[in-house]
């Protein structure tokens, strides 16, 4: 088809416009690769700069030297965001799948209390006595994966309503028709249908599983357990604390100096590298899951 003029300019100015958000999105995430390359006292001295004075790898030795502590802490990360993720969609799709079916009574009710669910909670301190007294999960590794990320309503909905416009009713009688049982029925014809929106909700779940640091502040007191974030946090702890002035009165020795600013830049590094290889295999499928999912049905 030939473009107008207009529409020519139109496509040149929306391509412009796009490059350049591009490169402002990405300018943060090089600017905190360059300081985890860049000398500690450079960093205190003159701040933060895409064209540092002196560079070093100090930080990077440090994590080195740490080295089982980190792959210990990624087989975690890498096993809880597996694990939950793929619990979390069974969940999910099966919970949503009920209430899309309009000649399912109680379909209604399902939806209630999903959408309940998003506006009220128990509390913090329910929770953790709940999780801890009576289902025992602490210091193990479905504490964290059961507690708080495990299903969550606006999913559930956005699922719902991805089977509700985009399966239509008619593919499901069919089914009933052949003899296929409702497990049939999801397992070979809802969930091959709705790969957009299962893809979104799965990177959804799997991005906040992978960030997740709080269930591990509540319920995991063993460092064999810390996944990645929770193990960034207590080493910056740690180099907090040999930088003050404490750490000679407690270890009656000299204080040492240590890259901290450089180190955490090296941990916001190692942690985000996982997320850019998966981010582009979702990419495809994260715009039509979330718009023709969140179409109100």
């Amino acid at each position: 088809m030939i473009q107008t003029r207009g529409e020519r300019t139109f496509t040149v100015f929306s391509a412009i416009v796009m490059i350049l958000l591009t490169v402002f999105a990405f300018l943060p995430f090089l600017l905190i690769v360059i300081a985890s390359f860049t000398d500690e006292t450079t960093l205190i001295r003159n701040g933060y700069s895409f064209f540092p004075e002196h560079t070093s790898l100090e930080a990077y030795r440090y994590i080195q030297s740490a080295a089982y502590t980190f792959v210990r802490a990624y087989g975690v990360s890498f096993a809880v965001t597996i694990l939950g993720t793929g619990i979390g969609l069974l969940i999910t799709s099966m919970l949503a799948y009920p209430m899309s079916r309009t000649d399912f009574k109680y379909h209604n009710v399902l939806a209630f209390i999903v959408f309940f669910t998003m506006l009220f909670s128990g509390g913090i301190v329910p929770s953790y006595i709940m999780w801890t007294q009576y289902f025992h999960i602490k210091n193990t590794l479905w504490a964290l994966i059961l507690p708080n990320l495990l299903a969550n309503g606006f999913n559930v909905l956005l699922v719902r309503n991805y089977f509700k416009n985009n399966v239509p009713l008619e593919i499901i009688e069919a089914a009933q028709i052949d003899g296929a049982s409702e497990l049939r029925t999801f397992f070979r014809i809802m969930l091959p249908l709705s790969m957009p929106v299962m893809a979104t909700v799965g990177m959804f779940m799997g991005l906040a599983y992978w960030n997740d640091w709080i269930n591990a502040l509540y319920f995991v007191s063993k460092p064999q357990l810390y996944g990645i974030q929770n193990l960034l946090m207590q080493l910056m702890s740690n180099i907090q604390f040999l930088n003050s002035g404490q750490a000679s009165s407690v270890l009656g020795a000299e204080t040492v100096q240590l890259p901290s600013t450089a180190v955490r830049m090296a941990m916001a590094v190692l942690g985000i590298v996982p997320v850019l290889f998966v981010l582009p295999f979702m990419q495809k499928y994260l715009t039509r899951g979330v718009v023709i999912g969140a179409v109100k049905g």
